[in-house]
C-alpha cells in the first residue's frame, strides 16, 4: 500500500505558516541568515549543527536576556555532555515569564466537578506563600521537597515552589500503593512531604490518610508534613502522622503567608526534578534532570514541535507519576493554560475526558493510546455528542496506535484535528519523535523525529537502517537527558540503562522504523521483540491484529527463550464479556496473525486470563510477564504498588510451573 493511500491530514497553508516552528525558520533566516524550505532540511541542520540549533532555540525564546553563558556544548561526548556551562536560570522563574492577565494560568477539575480557575496572579501568590514557608522549614538549594499528590493545583502550586527555592522535587500519585511510593522516596530522602487527603477516580472517592501516615513513618528524613484538605475539608486538624519529630502543617496555613516570590539564582544543571522509572524490573531508578535542560527542552518540544501557543488550553490526561504531567506543566513557560483533571476519563462515559475538554475548551489534548483505542472498541462518536470546536489537535502517546484506531480518530472528530503521535520518555522527560505542523500525517506513523534529535534505526552491529526496523538509538545529546540517577555509584546503572549495547550512543529501547520521509513507526520495546526464527517483530503488531477482533477486550504475548534452550511464544487474552475460548475462537486468532502478519508468528497458545498487568501509566508488563516465564522470582521483577492487577503475577508464575519440559 503506498504511503499516501494512508494520508490522514494535511496541514493547510494557513496552518503552516501561522505555525511556532515555521515563525522559528522565518527567524533563523532573518537574525542568521539560514534558509530552510522543509521540516527535513531544518532537522538535519538541527542535528548536525548542536551548537548553532540550541543557541538559536536559546534566542528565540527569550533566554538571552535572562543569562549569558560560556558554550554551548563544550563536549558532545555521551554520557556526560555539558550544557550551557556559566548559564543561570529557574526553570519556576521561566515558568511566570509570559504570565498574563487575560488568560488563567490554570484550569482544575475533578469529577463531576465545575471548572476552577486559576490566574496567573493568584498562581503567583500562592507559589510565593508556599515557597517562604519551605524557606522558613529550612528547606534551600539541593534539599528534596517529596508530593503524594493527585493531579491538581497543589501539586502545580508545591512544584514551582519547591523549583523557587532551589530545592529538588519528586512526586508520586495517591493511587500507588504505600511500599511503592516508599521504594521511590526513600531513595529521594525528602525533608518535607506534601500530601493531599485523596483523590477521585470512576465516581467513588480514595481515602488516603491511612497511606500518608504509613508513607510519613516509612520517611525518616522528614521533618515537615503538609496537609492538603482536598475531599475533606476538615482533615488538616487531624494528626496524619504519630511521629513526634515531625511538624505538621496545614496547606491553607501555608497559603496565609504574605511574601513576595522570589527564585534562587541556579546553574544550568542545577537538579529540578526526580522522575522514576516504572519499577516493574526492580527497583525504581530515580532519574535527576536540570533546571536548564528541562527548560530549553520544552521551549522546543512544545512550542517547535506540538504547537503550543500562549492562548491553548493544555490538558493532558495523566496523574502525577506519568513524565506527561511535567510535560504538561511546562506548558506554562510558553503562558497556556494548563487543565489540571483529577479523576477517570471513562467517568461517567467513555467520553467523559471529551466532556472534560467541552467544558474547559481545550484547544490540544493529551491521551494514552489505551485510551483512544477503548473508545474505538465502544464505537464512540465524541464529536456527534458533544461540542469540540474549540479543539485542535490531539497528542496521542504511552504506546503504538494501530492503524485502525488511527482512522477511527479521523472520523470520529472534526476532520480539520492534527493527531500527533509522540514517542519519548521519562528518561528524557521529552519528546524524541513526534509531530509538526509543516508534516502530512499518515496512518500508523510518527510525523518525524523531533528538532535536535538525532533519532535513528541501527542494526546489532551499529549500522543505520531505512525503512527497516532496527534498534532506536539517539546519537547525539539533548539537554534533558539525566543528569544521574539516584545512588548510582559509578553510573553503573545509567549506563547500563542506556549505553550498554552501543558505546556512547543513547539505546532507548524501542523497536523502531525510519522511513525515507522521516516518518517513524515504533514497533515496541526492543527488549520484549517477538523472534521466532529470525523473523523480528514488535509486539504491536500482534495487539493491532488480535484486538480488532470483537471476542478479544485485551491482551498480552511474549516470547521467551526458555533454560532448556525452547522459545516459547504465548499470547494471553481478555476474553469479551460471555465469550468462550472454543477452537473456533482459536482458529479465528491464528488465521488472522498468519493472513495478516506472518505465520511465525502465530502463537504456540493462547491462554485466557482475567486481566492484563499494566504499569500505572499503562505500559502492558510484556517485559517482567516475560522474566516470570523464564523462571525469575515476582519480587526481582515487578516493585509492589508499580503495577494494575498485582495479582496476576503469581498467576503467571503458576503458569510458567506448569510449562511441559521440553515442550
Amino acid at each position: 500500500m503506498s504511503p499516501d493511500s494512508e494520508l490522514l491530514w494535511s496541514p493547510s497553508r494557513s496552518t503552516a505558516e501561522s505555525s511556532n516552528v515555521a515563525g522559528f525558520m522565518r527567524w533563523l533566516s532573518e537574525a542568521r541568515g539560514l534558509s530552510f524550505a522543509t521540516y527535513p532540511e531544518l532537522w538535519r541542520w538541527s542535528t548536525a549543527d548542536l551548537t548553532a540549533f540550541w543557541s538559536a532555540v536559546w534566542e528565540f525564546y527569550g533566554l538571552d536576556t535572562v543569562s549569558g553563558y560560556d558554550a554551548v556544548l563544550p563536549d558532545p561526548s555521551m554520557p556526560g555532555a555539558t550544557w550551557f556551562p556559566g548559564a543561570r536560570l529557574n526553570f519556576a522563574q521561566q515558568c511566570f515569564a509570559r504570565a498574563t492577565d487575560t488568560r488563567p494560568a490554570l484550569i482544575s477539575v475533578a469529577e463531576d466537578g465545575v471548572p476552577v480557575e486559576t490566574s496567573w496572579e493568584q498562581l503567583e501568590r500562592e507559589v510565593a506563600a508556599v515557597a517562604a514557608s519551605l524557606r522558613d522549614m529550612g528547606v534551600g538549594p539541593g534539599d528534596r521537597v517529596a508530593g503524594y499528590l493527585p493531579n491538581t493545583s497543589h501539586a502545580v502550586v508545591a512544584l514551582l515552589a519547591t523549583a523557587a527555592v532551589g530545592a529538588v522535587w519528586t512526586v508520586c500519585s495517591p493511587d500507588f500503593g504505600t511500599p511503592s511510593v516508599l521504594a521511590r522516596m526513600r531513595q529521594a530522602q525528602p525533608t518535607v512531604l506534601v500530601a493531599a487527603d485523596g483523590y477521585f477516580y470512576g465516581g467513588k472517592e480514595f481515602d488516603r490518610r491511612p497511606q500518608i501516615a504509613e508513607v510519613a513513618d516509612g520517611l525518616p528524613t522528614v521533618r515537615h508534613l503538609i496537609a492538603v484538605d482536598y475531599l475533606y475539608t476538615s482533615s488538616g486538624t487531624s494528626s496524619w502522622s504519630q511521629r513526634s519529630d515531625v511538624a505538621q502543617h496545614t496547606w491553607s496555613a501555608l497559603l496565609t503567608n504574605e511574601a513576595q516570590l522570589t527564585f534562587a539564582d541556579v546553574p544550568f544543571d542545577h537538579p529540578l526534578w526526580i522522575l522514576w522509572s516504572s519499577g516493574t524490573t526492580g527497583v525504581p531508578k530515580g532519574i535527576v534532570q536540570g533546571h536548564g535542560g528541562i527548560v530549553v527542552e520544552l521551549l522546543k518540544a512544545l512550542g517547535l514541535g506540538a504547537d503550543l501557543r500562549g492562548d491553548d488550553r493544555y490538558f493532558f490526561h495523566t496523574s502525577t507519576s506519568w513524565m506527561v504531567w511535567n510535560l504538561m506543566v511546562g506548558g506554562l513557560l510558553h503562558g497556556a493554560t494548563i487543565v489540571l483533571y483529577d479523576g477517570s476519563p471513562t467517568h461517567p462515559d467513555i467520553i467523559g475526558l471529551w466532556k472534560v475538554a467541552e467544558r474547559t475548551r481545550a484547544t490540544m489534548v493529551g491521551v494514552g493510546a489505551a485510551y483512544l483505542i477503548a473508545a474505538e472498541k465502544a464505537n464512540a462518536h465524541p464529536a456527534a455528542d458533544i461540542d469540540l470546536s474549540d479543539l485542535r489537535s490531539i497528542l496521542q502517546t504511552g504506546s503504538t496506535l494501530p492503524t485502525s484506531t488511527w482512522r477511527w480518530a479521523y472520523d470520529r472528530f472534526p476532520s480539520d484535528i492534527w493527531l500527533q503521535s509522540i514517542c519519548g520518555g521519562t528518561d528524557i522527560c521529552s519528546v524524541l519523535a513526534g509531530g509538526s505542523p509543516l508534516l502530512p500525517v499518515r496512518a500508523g506513523r510518527i510525523q518525524c523525529p523531533a528538532l535536535g534529535v538525532a533519532l535513528a534505526a541501527w542494526d546489532p552491529s551499529g549500522q543505520p537502517l531505512i525503512g527497516r526496523q532496527g534498534e532506536m538509538v539517539v546519537t547525539s545529546p539533548l539537554p534533558s537527558m539525566p543528569l544521574r540517577f539516584l545512588n548510582d555509584p559509578g553510573e553503573r546503572r545509567y549506563l547500563a540503562s542506556y549505553f550498554d549495547v552501543y558505546p556512547g550512543v543513547w539505546r532507548h529501547g524501542d523497536w523502531v522504523t525510519v522511513n525515507p520521509d522521516l516518518s517513524i513507526a515504533v514497533g515496541g520495546r526492543s527488549d520484549s521483540t517477538l523472534n521466532r526464527m529470525g523473523v523480528r517483530m514488535g509486539s504491536a503488531d500482534i495487539y493491532a491484529v488480535v484486538e480488532q477482533l470483537p471476542q478479544i477486550a485485551d491482551s498480552l504475548v511474549i516470547g521467551a527463550e526458555l533454560p532448556d534452550g525452547r522459545y516459547f511464544m504465548p499470547l494471553f487474552v481478555v476474553l469479551a464479556e460471555g465469550v468462550p475460548l472454543d477452537d473456533a475462537l482459536r482458529n479465528s486468532i491464528a488465521m488472522s496473525i498468519k493472513r495478516e502478519l506472518s505465520p511465525r508468528h502465530v502463537p504456540d497458545a493462547v491462554v485466557p486470563i482475567a486481566a492484563v498487568p499494566r504499569t500505572l501509566t499503562g505500559k502492558k508488563l510484556e517485559v517482567p510477564v516475560k522474566r516470570i516465564i523464564q523462571g525469575a522470582p515476582i519480587v526481582e521483577v515487578s516493585a509492589e504498588g508499580a503495577i494494575t492487577h498485582p495479582e496476576m503475577l503469581a498467576w503467571f508464575a503458576d503458569f510458567a510451573t506448569g510449562l511441559p519440559v521440553g515442550r
